[in-house]
């Protein structure tokens, strides 16, 4: 990210300052507005961490959680409302009270597919209940199967 923000601040700057000026302030005004939701999230998360019993975690989300396990994952993916800076910090805090990796990468999976939130807001309204139901239904089995090969591969890899 650092190189990426280097290069096309040079690129900007070649443009003439004005740009480079500007994308720094539009930057710094993303930054400013993004920052409560960020603290929020991380706010949450370290509450989760304290909150949630790590035997809770372990026996629904831990390694011997099984397919039950996805399946958790997969609902608690699906019903958790939330961007992205509320989603990875509560994920993170899953995973350092031990959670495995399949059914946290079935929760992410649930939380971008089938996230009911979403569905709700702008799917439904939008698209209408027969697209809407079509596509929960054909995204219905990815978050365990993602749960399941992310197990596998973690075990080959750790």
């Amino acid at each position: 990210m650092g190189s990426l923000a280097a290069v096309t601040t040079a690129l900007a700057w070649r443009k003439g300052s004005e740009f480079a000026i500007q994308g720094l302030r539009d930057g710094a005004n993303l930054f400013v507005s993004i920052l409560p939701n960020l603290i929020l999230g991380f706010l949450l998360a370290g509450m989760m961490g304290v909150l949630v019993p790590k035997e809770l975690v372990a026996r629904w989300l831990g390694q011997k959680s099984g397919f039950l396990g996805l399946l958790t994952g997969t609902f608690l993916g699906a019903v958790t409302p939330g961007g992205p800076f509320t989603q990875f910090p509560l994920v993170a805090s899953m995973w350092k009270i031990g959670a495995s990796p399949g059914p946290l990468a079935a929760y992410l999976t649930a939380w971008a597919l089938l996230g009911i939130n979403r569905v709700i807001v702008f799917e439904w309204p939008f698209m209408g209940p027969t697209f809407s139901t079509i596509h929960l239904g054909a995204c219905l089995f990815a978050p365990p199967m993602v749960g399941f090969a992310v197990n596998t591969a973690y075990k080959f890899v750790h």
